[in-house]
């Protein structure tokens, strides 16, 4: 899977995939049919290209004084966002944005690690003493 097209394909698919269980775990978030569904789908993934390297920039110290909390809070407000802009996927305030993104926080977790291809075959670490790695003790 070179090609960034099937990858883009892949990455709204999980997209996708977490906007659905949201909808099902989360009360307060629903989505009335596909087209708002792939809709939404669509503006979070442009949102998340555009808008959140802005945000996360614009409130840095935020975020660093939070210990990485910020950037939940700025997830929260992008699902909100979308929530208010597609007729038909409704978010009903901020604490259901905020379980929104976390659910869509752990589904790309989870979904990235079973995706991601295994670059080292299977066996002991590599590298230390007695692993016969590439180790100079001086």
């Amino acid at each position: 899977m070179n090609s960034p097209f099937a990858q883009l394909l892949v990455r709204w698919t999980i997209l996708a995939i977490g906007v659905l269980i949201a909808t099902r775990l989360v009360p307060g978030i629903h989505c009335s049919d596909l087209g708002s569904l792939v809709l939404a789908v669509l503006l979070l993934s442009f949102f998340n290209a555009v808008l959140r390297p802005v945000l996360v920039l614009v409130t840095l110290p935020f975020i660093l004084v939070t210990m990485g909390l910020g950037i939940l809070v700025i997830n929260a407000f992008l699902f909100l966002f979308v929530g208010r802009l597609v007729e038909g996927f409704t978010v009903a305030g901020f604490w259901p944005a905020v379980g929104g993104s976390l659910v869509l926080s752990i589904t790309n977790f989870v979904m990235s690690r079973f995706m991601r291809p295994s670059d080292r075959p299977p066996g002991p670490p590599r590298g230390g003493r007695g692993a016969g790695g590439d180790v100079i003790d001086i």
